[in-house]
């Protein structure tokens, strides 16, 4: 049964459009241990993400990636020259996972944040609660949808 994400990137960092560009990307960098985890344990192949751009105005839901590998060791965290070195990791003991993730569609419209949190259709999505900062989170597929519906 597929399951349903949410990616945040901030778009002067890695946007829908690069993802568009390069058509996959591994998603590196990711350093928080339950995101961590959801990539690692319960992402599966051909599962679909919402990708959020963060740390921008308005922020807000850009398009669909589609998860386009299994888990495998985030490289960055072996590279010394990396931001995302991490000298508690090795080849033998990784500690960060990632995924690939495939480019499957850019809408034609950002849906922004503020749009979300002023609908109660999804006053109980994860990325509209107070304080919600994770990078990825699990999405309902009610939530999926209705923002797929929204953004045609």
């Amino acid at each position: 049964m597929s399951a349903y994400w949410l990616i945040k990137s901030e778009p002067e960092s890695y946007s829908i459009d690069d993802l568009k560009r390069d058509k996959k990307t591994p998603w590196s960098g990711v350093r928080n241990f339950q995101a961590r985890n959801f990539m690692r344990d319960q992402m599966e192949i051909g599962d679909l993400a919402l990708f959020y751009h963060s740390s921008v105005s308005p922020p807000g839901i850009a398009g669909i990636a589609k998860v386009a590998s299994a888990p495998y060791p985030d490289p960055t965290q072996f590279d010394t020259k990396s931001p995302y070195y991490d000298p508690r990791a090795s080849k033998g003991n990784p500690i960060w996972f990632l995924v690939d993730f495939s480019f499957v569609k850019k809408f034609k419209r950002l849906i922004p944040l503020q749009e979300l949190k002023d609908s109660k259709l999804f006053a109980d999505m994860v990325v509209t609660q107070k304080g919600s900062r994770l990078s990825i989170q699990p999405v309902a597929q009610k939530h999926f949808g209705k923002i797929v519906t929204l953004a045609s």
